[in-house]
């Protein structure tokens, strides 16, 4: 059976388009929960017009999918609590200064 720490795990490979920087460590992923090999991840977005919000939603779906075990994958764009600055990890942080994006 898959474990959420294996999906978390998957979901670090996903990238935001702008920054090489996984959407986990952006603080986009809010929750991940499987159940009998189905997958839910709760997932934002840093704004309501991110021109991204397809391409990561079909790349959540396939990182989450390649775990080995799981059988459907469920992405449910949340927008509350609303993403901030804050929820970056502090790797995050790291990568993002070293381009120059102070947070």
């Amino acid at each position: 059976m898959p474990t959420e720490a294996a999906v978390w795990q998957a979901l670090r490979h996903v990238t935001d388009p702008e920054f090489p920087l996984s959407i986990v460590d952006l603080g986009m992923v809010y929750g991940v929960r499987v159940v009998r090999g189905r997958v839910d991840v709760d997932l934002t977005f840093t704004s309501i017009g991110c021109p991204a919000i397809e391409m990561l939603t079909t790349d959540v779906r396939e990182a989450a999918g390649a775990v080995p075990g799981v059988e459907a994958v469920h992405v449910d764009v949340v927008w509350n609590p609303p993403w901030t600055k804050d929820r970056i990890s502090e790797r995050g942080r790291q990568v993002l200064a070293m381009y120059g994006v102070v947070c």
